[in-house]
């Protein structure tokens, strides 16, 4: 397999290309097991003004049609939230590469459970994207992953 740092760096670019964009700083690649790129993409919420364009559905969208998931890579800048876990477990990706959990710590867990490799690499420059980022804008970041903002009470 391709160093997984190295896969990250296209998760990482697709990231920044968000952020620059207007959205949530979140990419993702899907690789096959030899390293090759079969689609990248980025959190395009709010680009799209869809809410299921996370950055892992849009790399799996990207990447088209397989008939077997099970030898593909994810790689992701940050833990996947519990639909893209979902994602990977309805079509059998057999490895998650997270650049980060510690801003956001998703559904990985529940994924190695049901045989997934994971592996996070806590990579600080994904964390420092993330930290930036939820602390600028912390309504879309909440909004991004589904906690209703407080009525002020």
């Amino acid at each position: 397999m391709t160093r997984p740092d190295a896969l990250l760096e296209v998760a990482y670019d697709e990231a920044l290309r968000g952020l620059a964009e207007g959205g949530v700083p979140i990419g993702a690649a899907l690789f096959d097991a030899d390293g090759t790129l079969l689609g990248s993409g980025r959190n395009r919420r709010v680009q799209y003004d869809d809410p299921s364009v996370h950055a892992e559905t849009d790399a799996f969208r990207a990447a088209g049609r397989r008939r077997d998931y099970r030898p593909t890579i994810m790689v992701t800048t940050l833990s996947p939230c519990w639909y893209c876990s979902g994602l990977v477990r309805q079509f059998g990706i057999g490895t998650v590469i997270i650049g980060e959990d510690s801003t956001f710590h998703g559904g990985h867990d529940w994924l190695a459970e049901h045989g997934v490799r994971v592996l996070v690499l806590d990579d600080a420059r994904c964390v420092r994207l993330m930290s930036e980022f939820i602390a600028a804008r912390p309504e879309l970041w909440f909004e991004d992953i589904g906690v209703a903002p407080t009525d002020g009470n």
